[in-house]
């Protein structure tokens, strides 16, 4: 009756010993799960930021801004506009002939 006793003592503390190695794993696989979701929050929220930074560096009056301050460029008008023909080096300006 002790062997018997003994192997039953043995698969209890195996068990036990399993059980808590089980519960140790999913704790730690929880926190880090939580960790992952709140990571992720953040580079959420972080990408939506830099979307409304994006849309923001991008509107057309800025960029007309930036292009006329930094880049010097005008407007064209049609009085400095020309138009090239396929035909060859022919250049039309704007204000004479037809447009393509």
């Amino acid at each position: 009756m002790t062997r018997i006793s003994l192997v039953l003592l043995l698969a209890v503390m195996a068990s036990a010993l399993y059980l808590v190695h089980t519960q140790y794993q999913s704790r730690r696989l929880f926190t880090e799960l939580d960790r992952a979701v709140a990571e992720s929050r953040r580079l959420e929220t972080e990408h939506q930021r830099l979307q409304v930074d994006k849309r923001a560096q991008a509107t057309p009056l800025r960029v007309e801004r930036l292009a006329r301050d930094r880049l010097q460029m005008r407007t064209a008008t049609p009085a400095i506009t020309e138009y090239v023909t396929d035909g060859g080096n022919v250049v039309v300006p704007a204000g004479e002939g037809r447009a393509p």
